[in-house]
């Protein structure tokens, strides 16, 4: 089905063209695309340990394999996708993604070196980058403005679910066939999926479910004699009425950058609590798959739906709830979270991540509708990519570089100061120009590990530098989710003055 012709909006008095239950049919098929987008995303946290093992990598370029190099085109081709979703079939759009990032995956399991894992990885982000703008487009079309912060949190379930079902099915595969295996088998779904997803879901009108609206003018790129200059013009105009939207008034700015600084902690540390808990306390990766994958499949899956639930209940007697959801969740997760990786014993720390969770993914949601519900119609994929890429380049490309890149710098600070593991004095020392030790950890610990047939002392080192350092740098990273929380909070004032402005302007616009 094509596009232009069937993306302009109906009256609404033409009623509802699509039932609950098929709407039901449509967020499945979604939020099923989504689990798999972060499957094939965050898999690699869960075998990481292996790949640090098997390729002999540092931690900083294992944040490169989790972060950067997927982020990096993830997020820059993920507003020109936007605008092609804009005025083009968005289903087909998701559908050749699905293929696209799968098939990148199962690559993965191919690589023989770094540099070869670190360009599929980049495959990867490239294909992914066609899921979430048109998605959100798709359900802002789907589900009236009322009940889009819970529609979207149900997409958003994804991460979780797709975190869950990776690291169970990753660590059981990478512990009983190698982490190779683990990426072939985890990638070949998506090509199944993609076809579902071209034959069960219909594009729907665009702005079909906002209240009283006239039909939306064609996209200026559809009229056959522009120019090309004409068109390059046109898409930077609507790429700085995006910018506008979110980024010229405050409160939407501050869920944005809270988002931004939240994620920033969640990749970094998601990309290395595995690896923690094979280091620090030698589980399999079968047991630390299924212990994150519980963790993940409970407490923040739950969170994530509570979230958009929430806010859209709490917003009926004040909207500033979309901001105070996620702020108030954040405040509290942040000192659980430290609590859990300063737990002595792998049970009790598995315990009491089950708890952050449920108040931590409570900002995805409420988050996303509000930049759903800022922008017009036509401009909903494109205020999301726009969202993406400012979130993923600093968050998904720096978070887990970041957490990577302390480790290793507070690993050579160990391993030089033996029974000193507090993070004060190692930051001091490490960033206050400190006497640089001839000893290198990366170069005497080959992926962490005393090379084979070592004294069992010099062994001993190796692993404790590594074990303290992996969690000085998680601890370090968890400060982001307060800081995150923070903007949250500011986004509050103003937040409902801001969405009654936004209404009042689309009314006066349709008069």
């Amino acid at each position: 089905m094509t596009d232009t012709a069937t993306a302009e909006a109906p009256p609404a008095a033409k009623g509802p063209l699509f039932s609950n239950g098929y709407k039901t049919l449509v967020l499945g098929c979604l939020l099923a695309a989504y689990t798999f987008n972060f499957i094939d995303r965050t898999i690699i946290s869960t075998i990481g340990q292996a790949i640090k093992v098997d390729l002999k990598i540092t931690d900083t370029q294992l944040g490169l394999l989790g972060g950067l190099s997927f982020a990096i085109l993830y997020t820059l081709l993920g507003v020109p996708i936007a605008r092609l979703a804009e005025r083009w079939n968005r289903v087909s759009i998701i559908s050749l993604a699905l293929v696209v990032w799968s098939g990148f995956t199962v690559a993965c399991g191919f690589a023989g070196n770094f540099l070869s894992l670190l360009v599929l990885r980049v495959g990867v982000g490239v294909g992914e980058a066609g899921c979430s703008p048109p998605s959100h487009s798709l359900i802002s079309d789907y589900f009236d403005p009322k009940r889009r912060a819970s529609a979207l949190s149900i997409y958003a379930f994804g991460i979780p679910l797709g975190g869950m079902i990776g690291a169970v099915a990753g660590g059981w595969l990478a512990k009983s066939f190698g982490w190779r295996i683990a990426f072939m088998v985890v990638g070949l779904p998506g090509l199944v999926l993609a076809v579902l997803v071209k034959l069960l879901i219909k594009e729907p009108p665009r702005g079909h479910s906002d209240p009283a609206q006239k039909a939306a003018p064609a996209a200026a790129a559809d009229a056959p004699a522009q120019s090309l200059a004409s068109l390059a013009l046109h898409e930077i105009k609507e790429l700085a009425t995006v910018g506008a939207n979110l980024f010229s008034h405050w409160p939407v700015t501050n869920m944005i950058l809270g988002l931004t600084m939240t994620s920033f902690a969640g990749y970094g540390i998601g990309q290395f609590s595995a690896p923690y808990f094979i280091r620090a306390f030698g589980l399999d990766y079968a047991t630390v798959g299924l212990v994150f994958g519980l963790i993940g499949g409970f407490s923040s899956g739950l969170g994530t739906l509570a979230g958009g639930f929430v806010s859209d209940w709490a917003s009926k007697h004040h909207e500033r709830w979309y901001a105070l959801t996620p702020a108030i969740g954040l405040a509290i997760a942040t000192p659980i979270y430290v609590l859990a990786y300063r737990a002595p014993e792998w049970r009790l720390a598995a315990m009491i991540l089950l708890i952050p969770g449920l108040f931590h993914y409570t900002y995805l949601g409420p988050t996303f509708a509000v930049v759903q519900n800022v922008v017009e119609t036509r401009r909903r994929a494109t205020a999301s990519a726009v969202m993406l890429l400012f979130v993923n380049i600093i968050a998904l490309g720096g978070g887990p570089l970041f957490t990577g890149w302390m480790i290793d710098l507070f690993a050579q600070f160990n391993f030089t100061h033996a029974g000193e593991r507090h993070i004060i004095p190692a930051l001091q020392s490490i960033f206050g120009g400190g006497a640089v030790s001839p000893e290198h950890f990366a170069a005497l610990c080959p992926g962490g590990v005393a090379p084979k047939g070592s004294d069992p002392a010099f062994a001993a080192r190796c692993h404790g530098s590594l074990v303290s350092a992996t969690r000085q740098g998680i601890l370090l990273s968890a400060g982001f989710y307060a800081w995150g929380a923070l903007h949250y909070l500011l986004g509050s004032f103003g937040l409902a003055k801001r969405l009654a402005a936004v209404a009042a302007e689309r009314k006066a616009a349709e008069a």
